[in-house]
């Protein structure tokens, strides 16, 4: 449509309808029967501003939302198609591993890939709008919501939202792939004590140094619409933060989408206590920038009343609708409104061969081996392996995030180890979890439903007794623990982040046998890993790594894979660390450097003041180190370079990542002790050597003030390169 026509569409809606573009529900209010009536009472939404609704929330598959689109366009007056939008956070049907998996792989070119692929299959099945990439930063691991975010750096997530937007949105001109729709705008992974809804605080020189830079970076590359935070930002909710919204991502930034609530976070000013009544919410939410009004009533009951008592101008609405009609036009919905879908596509497509493909490989570098004793791994054909745990012989490794993947079609740890050794033999051993308690605290489960998760005593001590047997007659045991996939993900905060005791105790009975120990991680977070790591030998950080995720994990235990990931957020050494994260301040009493000595410095009585695994942090099956770092030019005036030789002294062939940090040594604002500017991952064969070189710029050496302004400050900076934050060669530059 021309956009004369377009205006001319707008121009023609009533006030109604316009309203009508701004609201989003979900599937259930469109049934063609009574059972719709019990969503709309709850919500206080009329029958009529169903049929003006302008997109529809997880509605997914080619039937489904065609069926939908048809009864929309039927009821709507001027036959306006609807937007469907839903989650494709980490994968559609085919799953990769979850983002904070895809962070460690340091690769965001095949992370992109997978992004493309995934975008194919949401397509194929009506979805036009992706709910990612959550992109915010994250610090603690005790918020749940780690899981959907690639860590705790403001570069490497910057990296990866770029990569991830133009994976999505790669080939919307060939109806194919889908908007992106990066969240949660602005520093949501600060939230206060790890509790997801908390809120945030922190200085604005902190907020576009560390957290607003993966948002700018996916506006750079193209994103087509924002979500808010639930959180509040310096005391304003996001989603009526003006400043936020309007002065900085739009005006400063020259964002030109649609920007949309998260799920009712308008109606939530109201227990906020920003706004007092659904009126006063919804006009505190428009007036700041928000478009659309996902699942909450304010704009549905209070934008019209709002207009015709003159407390509103009308050209706002008019702006927000004009903004999604655009985006529509874009996408030709008004000549085609099934965009993409296709049966056929949607059959074929999904979970492929070439996906699968795709998806092991990105599960292989994901995996993360943060322990390998004495050589531990990989194992020999000529050891007697047995494979323990409950993820031994279990398909729940998607994450509680991939809502459209199937278990069934997911490789199980057994599965994928089977390929290797046929015969190989597998026990329970215990469940993921005993407690009860936290199981009702999920509020996912009923009484029976739990009662199928935890053993009766009598079957838990059987399944004890079978799994020490099995570990008796063993040379190696892999043990294959974690969390329950809905222990992690929104509303998963935890203040224990330790693997339950049932599993510990499982760990210590298998340890006094003195067989060798391999245990297999499956979570969504880093957890404390302390009180195992002496009574092992090896440790494979496995997250959950998706649809491939048992043949990617066979292929590193059996050294098919040499393992290369590297963590993208610190392990912590104890709970009582967090929020812990690689580029924290100096401080004046450091307890590394310090002139200070014993009590007076900056650590704990009763914990190391480091982490047990640090950002960055990985080890492989071969053997690397860096040597020669190298300045082109201690002075640097523009640009200049930094090198190092990268040696493999091993007899594997491998990749390592490299990565280089700054510290502005004298600041006007106190800066990191390291910050992350570059990385690279290099492929490096057996017994050679290698020269890495970075181009260093000044502005990569910029921090921001307290106005949020970028300021580049002439002095000194130690230039650190390393295979992880803590073990770097470093020297020394002077800005002139």
């Amino acid at each position: 449509m021309k956009q004369k026509e377009l205006k001319a569409l707008l121009d023609d809606m009533s006030l109604d309808e316009k309203i009508g573009q701004l609201v989003q529900l979900s599937g259930e209010f469109l049934q063609a029967n009574d059972i719709s009536y019990g969503p709309r009472e709850k919500l206080g939404i009329t029958k009529e501003t169903v049929n003006l609704i302008g997109s529809v929330l997880n509605v997914a598959g080619a039937k489904a939302t065609r069926k939908v689109q048809d009864m929309q366009m039927r009821v709507q007056p001027h036959h306006i198609p609807v937007l469907f939008m839903s989650d494709v956070i980490y994968g559609y049907k085919t799953v990769y591993p979850i983002p904070l998996g895809l962070g460690a792989t340091w690769n965001p070119k095949l992370v992109e890939n997978a992004f493309q692929k995934a975008a194919n299959e949401a397509s194929a099945a009506g979805i036009q709008v992706a709910y990612a990439p959550m992109i915010d930063v994250v610090h603690d691991a005790r918020w749940g919501r780690v899981l959907e975010s690639p860590g705790e750096d403001p570069y490497l997530n910057s990296v990866y939202a770029k990569s991830m937007v133009n994976g999505f949105q790669k080939k919307l001109g060939e109806k194919q792939g889908v908007v992106s729709c990066f969240k949660h705008y602005a520093a949501y992974g600060d939230v206060e004590s790890g509790r997801e809804y908390n809120t945030v605080d922190m200085s604005l020189s902190n907020l576009f140094q560390n957290y607003l830079p993966p948002y700018k970076a996916a506006v750079k590359a193209g994103a087509k619409m924002a979500m808010t935070s639930l959180a509040s930002l310096n005391g304003v909710p996001s989603t009526a933060d003006k400043w936020l919204l309007d002065t900085v991502l739009r005006r400063e930034w020259g964002f030109k989408g649609i920007i949309i609530s998260d799920y009712a976070s308008i109606y939530e000013l109201i227990k906020h206590g920003f706004a007092g009544n659904i009126e006063q919410a919804a006009k505190k939410a428009i007036n700041a920038g928000v478009d659309i009004d996902m699942k909450s009533p304010c704009y549905a009951k209070g934008l019209k009343s709002l207009v015709t008592d003159g407390k509103l101008d009308e050209e706002k609405i008019n702006q927000a609708t004009w903004r999604i009609l655009c985006l529509k036009n874009e996408l030709g919905l008004f000549e085609n409104p099934y965009f993409g879908i296709s049966e056929e596509k949607e059959s074929n497509k999904n979970v492929s061969l070439s996906n699968r493909k795709l998806a092991r490989k990105l599960a292989t570098e994901s995996l993360v081996l943060l322990k390998n004793k004495n050589g531990a791994l990989p194992l020999h054909k000529e050891e007697k392996a047995v494979l323990i745990g409950p993820y031994a012989d279990n398909h729940q490794l998607l994450g509680m995030w991939a809502i459209h993947g199937n278990s069934q079609d997911t490789v199980s740890i057994l599965e994928g180890m089977q390929k290797y050794n046929p015969d190989i033999k597998v026990a329970k051993g215990t469940d993921i979890n005993r407690n009860r308690h936290l199981f009702e605290e999920m509020g996912f489960f009923s009484e029976k439903q739990i009662d199928q998760l935890v053993s009766a005593p009598e079957v838990e001590k059987e399944n004890n007794q079978e799994a020490l047997k099995l570990a008796a007659g063993a040379d190696t045991v892999v043990l294959a623990l974690g969390e329950n996939s809905l222990e992690s993900g929104e509303a998963g905060a935890k203040t224990n982040l330790c693997l339950p005791d049932n599993q510990l105790k499982l760990i210590k009975d298998i340890s006094k046998l003195g067989k060798r120990i391999v245990v297999l991680v499956i979570s969504g977070r880093p957890l404390v890993l302390t009180n195992i790591v002496d009574k092992v030998d090896a440790i494979i950080e496995c997250w959950f790594p998706g649809t491939e995720g048992g043949n990617a994990i066979a292929d590193v235990l059996f050294g098919k894979e040499n393992p290369s990931g590297r963590l993208s957020m610190t392990f912590p050494y104890d709970v009582g660390q967090e929020p812990i994260y690689y580029n924290h301040f100096s401080t004046g009493r450091p307890y590394h450097g310090s002139q200070h000595k014993g009590r007076f410095v900056s650590k704990y009585l009763d914990a190391p003041v480091d982490p047990l695994y640090p950002f960055g942090y990985g080890l492989s099956y071969g053997k690397t180190k860096i040597k020669n770092i190298e300045l082109s030019n201690k002075y640097f005036k523009q640009n200049g370079k930094v090198k190092v030789n990268l040696e493999n002294t091993s007899d594997w062939d491998q990749k390592e990542v490299i990565q280089l940090y700054i510290h502005d040594k004298v600041a006007g604002l106190v800066q990191p002790v390291k910050r992350l500017i570059d990385f690279t991952k290099v492929d490096i064969k057996r017994h050679s050597e290698e020269e890495v070189s970075f181009e260093i710029s000044p502005n990569q050496l910029a921090y921001f003030d307290n106005t949020g302004k970028e300021v580049v400050e002439k002095g000194e900076f130690d230039i650190f390169v390393g295979k992880n934050s803590m073990e770097c060669l470093s020297t020394k530059l002077e800005l002139i």
